[in-house]
């Protein structure tokens, strides 16, 4: 989604895959990142030889595959971090969910700004809606625009996020994307933390855990 002001970049990076994105006010020449993964260094260069100045690293939950580079941006940058306080003791926890996985997670700084459901973020000439979704992790968001939908791990193309490590619940998720999402518009452009591109009307139609629920996991 673009204007003659702002547009919507993205980048698939490091070893799970993850759906990296970058809002960018050509106007003002200033940028937000969304979930800074593994493998994300790359768009730190683009930053700098654009001459854009971050000013929002936001992270839609507080998985180490989302928060990986939190340190590196706010460092290189003085970016804001910014993230529900539910997750905020994922962030805590970095180094320690890298260990899980067998991996070397940088510890991220903690957050600056402390997102809840329903604020409004105003970037360039619009506004994001923050919407709560929990399931996958306790304090997972999206981010709304008319159009527009970045949905973190909540909702994918065919698919919802895991919710098998901890703070997950399979029954909160399906209700968060029944109750919080299908309300959207269908033309409403989906963009996810892994995989391709959806539409709102696509899933509604034809992901299977929005059509059988009770096939894949418990939902009393």
């Amino acid at each position: 989604m673009t204007s003659d002001r702002w547009g919507t970049r993205s980048y698939t990076c490091g070893p799970f895959q993850n759906n990296v994105y970058m809002l960018v006010d050509s106007a003002r020449r200033e940028a937000w990142l969304v979930d800074p993964a593994s493998g994300s260094e790359p768009i730190l260069e683009e930053i700098k030889t654009e001459r854009l100045t971050l000013k929002v690293i936001l992270n839609t939950h507080g998985h180490l595959d989302h928060i990986f580079h939190n340190r590196l941006f706010k460092e290189s940058t003085g970016a804001e971090i910014w993230i529900h306080s539910e997750d905020v003791p994922f962030l805590e926890a970095a180094e320690e969910q890298g260990r899980m996985f067998g991996l070397q997670v940088p510890s991220s700084p903690p957050p600056d700004r402390i997102l809840s459901d329903g604020e409004r973020l105003q970037f360039a000439d619009l506004v994001f809606e923050v919407i709560h979704t929990p399931g996958h992790t306790p304090g997972g968001i999206c981010l709304y625009t008319p159009g527009l939908l970045m949905a973190g791990d909540t909702l994918f193309a065919g698919s919802i996020g895991r919710t098998d490590l901890p703070g997950g619940s399979y029954s909160t998720l399906i209700q968060s994307v029944r109750d919080r999402l299908l309300p959207l518009p269908d033309a409403t452009r989906v963009l996810s933390g892994h995989g391709p591109e959806t539409t709102i009307g696509s899933e509604r139609r034809a992901n299977p855990f929005i059509l059988q629920p009770e096939a894949y996991g418990s939902i009393s």
